[in-house]
């Protein structure tokens, strides 16, 4: 029987591989995906029950990505059986006695740029705010209409499925031990045996380097390092209040100068309104008083002070996989032809993953990627040793 070769090898088999792996999958090449964890392994950072997905980001660039990833969420939304994305939008809010500069805030500089790329947003006051969203306490309001969260379970239902359809080899389980060209091709070393491929892709995470240094010849090692929110919390409010906190009424939620985030309750998927406390790195958080999720349900949302608290557990507490310098790595890998890399998603990458995917499987397949990405060349992290 012939040695099979693979057109793609994709290693790391979380949602950036596995959207890899499906729009690979649309042209004519046969794909391998591999992965030492069984795929949709709760514990795996991809794999959990709700994510935000936003456009209100500082950066202009992200805020342009973000906002095409979404388009992308949509296409592959009509493929799915269940309904996933939560289109609820999302709220910034900021309060005075908290962070007495409101026009230094988050919610107003991020709504300034959703303004210049002209994208949906609505504007209130602390009287504004009151009417259309009652559950909060707060001065002003910003709110990203084109937003919401995703309901994750669905997502990798969907693209297993996909994946399965194409004939997209899945193979979990199955570590990589060492990498090295041979004969023109990417030889991949695991456990089972060798696996032979034209083009290799890593996505795995906090798991890079480890991959990286397996790679002969591979000098590359990043600046990466884990992290994850300080508190997560679920708000289990009582039965006669919980319509106050479905997507319908509360929306995805934000206090970005103290660390806060929350999605709302998603009846008979998720136990209650959740609420996170983080400090992002790409925003200059300031010493308030709001130092855990209980400051600010007490600040800013006292509506929930009768609800039943629980802590998240397992992979929907999330997990961050941060950059030194709080970019995106996605491109060539240094002085490995044909294998490339996508990693460092600073905890805000799920929502990206149809865009990294597909611009992934464009670089990989010999296509040029529609989305620039020059910011996120991996050569950055290069040491020259020219004397």
């Amino acid at each position: 029987m012939p040695e099979i070769v693979y057109d793609l090898a994709i290693v790391g088999a979380g949602v950036m591989g596995l959207f890899t792996a499906l729009f690979a999958s649309r042209r004519p090449a046969r794909i391998l995906v591999l992965d030492p964890w069984r795929v949709g392994d709760r514990r795996a950072a991809s794999f959990s029950l709700t994510r935000s997905i936003r456009n209100d980001y500082l950066d202009p660039l992200y805020a342009r990505l973000a906002y095409e990833a979404r388009r992308l969420w949509l296409e592959f939304q009509a493929e799915s059986a269940e309904p996933f994305l939560i289109e609820c939008g999302c709220l910034n809010i900021a309060r005075a006695s908290v962070t007495p500069d409101l026009s230094g805030t988050y919610a107003e500089q991020s709504y300034r740029v959703l303004q210049d790329l002209a994208l949906r947003t609505s504007a209130f006051d602390r009287s504004g705010l009151r009417t259309r969203f009652p559950q909060f306490d707060a001065d002003i309001g910003r709110l990203d209409v084109e937003a919401g969260c995703l309901y994750v379970p669905p997502i990798t239902a969907t693209l297993l499925a996909r994946l399965k359809t194409a004939r997209v080899t899945i193979e979990d389980g199955t570590s990589v031990e060492r990498i090295h060209r041979q004969g023109g091709r990417i030889v991949i070393e695991t456990a089972v045996g060798e696996r032979l491929a034209e083009r290799l892709v890593i996505t795995a995470g906090l798991g890079s380097n480890e991959l990286l240094a397996r790679i002969d010849g591979c000098a590359l090692q990043l600046p990466l390092r884990p992290d994850r929110p300080s508190e997560s919390k679920y708000f289990i409010p009582p039965p006669n209040k919980r319509d106050q906190f479905t997507p319908d009424r509360l929306p995805v939620f934000a206090y970005l100068d103290v660390g806060i985030y929350g999605h709302p309750m998603l009846v008979g998927k998720t136990p209650g309104v959740k609420i996170g406390y983080y400090n992002p790195p790409d925003v200059r958080r300031q010493t308030t008083s709001i130092a855990s999720v209980q400051n600010f349900v007490t600040q800013c949302m006292p509506v929930l002070a009768d609800a039943q608290v629980v802590d998240v557990e397992g992979a929907d507490q999330c997990s961050y996989d941060l950059v030194a310098d709080d970019n995106f790595i996605l491109g060539q890998i240094p002085g490995v032809p044909g294998a490339l890399i996508g990693t460092g998603w600073r905890g805000t990458g799920y929502k990206f993953a149809p865009m990294i995917g597909r611009t992934l499987s464009e670089l990989a397949l010999g296509g040029s990627p529609r989305a620039d990405i020059s910011r996120f060349d991996p050569q950055r992290f290069v040491t020259s040793h020219a004397g």
